[in-house]
């Protein structure tokens, strides 16, 4: 398997150009160097990719297939994963900057893991028969939705696309996904892996190109029957806009996050440090559930930020290849730059660099892992997300105080909370407006388990069977025994 190569849009299980002719350029941004170029879809590729996507769902072999016939492809899919989870992982970290160390042990990993869980769901979706009143035999079921479009981002590509293929797939739906422009290489990839796997023409097809063309095109598009969409906050609005405007398909969203990661003076300081630290630098913090405000007990502050600040300055920036590294590249120059001029507007409303601020290396898009101090939850740098390695250190005085800041703000997709009084972590995760909470721990993820966010992080929840709400549709049956 050929790891870098130019790139073609999957369009009914055929490797094409795009109508236009078009290209773009994918880069390293570890060396700022071009990888390969790809095939940039626009509206008239999406218009074939979702025709071919209708085609199959309503007279190909996929509507006639076994609910455990999907599952059997499905597990195929994890098991040439598997086989192939190196080249996946090398060509993640090449394409993304994140390290070979956590694409090799997270990324890979749960992505298999999430195409192992829905190859084991699909035979399990089913109705209900509910007792009504009257002579009437009364039963639901519950089918796919349809042509399902899919639009993935860059911090996670290859994870991010298993985690809305999965219960597509199993519902029975088809797909038209499109990767993000940063980060096409590893959809494309799969692309090739559904066709070994045994995935009839025309039930994923992939077309790489721009939001304001493809994606828009998608959520736009007239027999789309349903679109799933993580990123910004921003453009998820647009998308659900789109979407209203066009045939009022459905929408879930996984969009953005500012969440609080909690510290109070009971808990084990040394666990929490562990804890902040993967909560804001695992993927270079370009996560939506990053623990990006450090809410601290005033009595522990000091202390924890000198903990902190010793291990952060320990920490490994440089070479994504390199197994001991533990932060990579920020994805491109323009996230890069945002991150820096986020950390500028943070000086400028009164918050102090502890440590990092600056980039890490001369060559390639590296920050130093940085902690601000002196922050208040009304700054700039707590209100907006930055995605990026920048932790803002908030304190509390009680749990009055810390409620109120921590549910002060417009996102709601996760929280963070260590204490040894598991009552109190208990009264405190109810009381938080958000998706999941972790307790004593943070950035827990697995297949079987719900994600997705309160307010303005989004709706619908990915991954569990909960996510098979967003693939089907309930249909209710009466029939008459009189």
């Amino acid at each position: 398997m050929q790891l870098v190569k130019p790139g073609k849009l999957l369009i009914n299980n055929e490797w094409c150009e795009a109508e236009s002719g078009k290209r773009f350029d994918v880069f390293n941004p570890a060396t700022e160097q071009k990888l390969t170029d790809v095939a940039e879809g626009d509206a008239k590729d999406i218009d074939r990719a979702v025709k071919s996507a209708r085609q199959a769902f309503e007279t190909g072999p996929w509507k006639n297939m076994t609910a455990r016939e999907r599952g059997r492809i499905l597990n195929r899919v994890a098991l040439l994963l598997q086989k192939h989870k190196t080249e996946f992982a090398e060509l993640e970290t090449l394409n993304n900057g994140k390290p070979i160390s956590e694409t090799l042990n997270a990324d890979l990993p749960l992505a298999i893991e999430t195409f192992e869980y829905y190859a084991g769901l699909a035979d399990k979706i089913h109705g209900d028969t509910i007792p009504v009143n009257g002579n009437f035999f009364n039963y639901t079921l519950r089918e796919p939705t349809g042509v399902v479009g899919q639009i993935i981002p860059w911090n996670f590509p290859l994870l991010m696309a298993a985690w809305k293929l999965g219960p597509a797939l199993a519902t029975g739906c088809t797909v038209v996904l499109k990767p993000a422009e940063q980060t096409p290489l590893t959809a494309l990839k799969l692309g090739e892996i559904l066709i070994e796997a045994g995935l009839p023409p025309g039930v994923v097809n992939i077309i790489p190109g721009f939001g304001p063309t493809a994606g828009a095109a998608i959520a736009s598009h007239n027999d789309v029957d349903k679109v799933a969409f993580t990123g910004s906050t921003e453009v998820g609005k647009l998308v659900m806009r789109l979407a209203a405007e066009s045939n009022l398909k459905r929408v879930s969203l996984e969009l953005g996050g500012k969440a609080p990661n909690i510290v109070f003076a009971d808990s084990d300081l040394s666990a929490a440090v562990d804890g902040a630290m993967r909560g804001i630098f695992f993927n270079q913090g370009e996560v939506c559930c990053a623990g990006s405000r450090l809410f601290l007990e005033e009595k522990i502050h000091d202390e924890f930020i000198s903990m902190l600040k010793t291990r952060v300055e320990k920490m490994i920036v440089g070479n994504p290849l390199d197994p001991k590294t533990q932060m990579g590249a920020q994805v491109n120059k323009e996230q890069f730059n945002k991150i820096l001029n986020y950390i500028e507007k943070g000086k400028q409303e009164g918050a102090k660099v502890v440590t990092g601020g600056a980039p890490a290396h001369k060559q390639g898009y590296f920050m130093k892992p940085t902690i601000l101090q002196g922050v208040n939850n009304q700054m700039t740098v707590a209100r907006e997300e930055i995605f990026g390695p920048v932790v803002c250190a908030i304190p509390f005085k009680n749990q009055d105080d810390l409620r109120k800041q921590a549910n002060d703000t417009i996102y709601g997709l996760s929280a963070g909370i260590w204490t040894r009084d598991i009552g109190k972590a208990h009264r405190l995760a109810k009381e938080i407006k958000a998706g999941t909470v972790w307790i004593n721990c943070f950035n827990c993820f697995d297949a079987a388990s719900p994600f997705g966010g309160f307010k303005q992080s989004g709706f619908g929840r990915e991954l569990g069977k909960y996510a098979l709400e967003l693939y089907t549709q309930v249909k209710s049956v009466w029939v008459s025994l009189d």
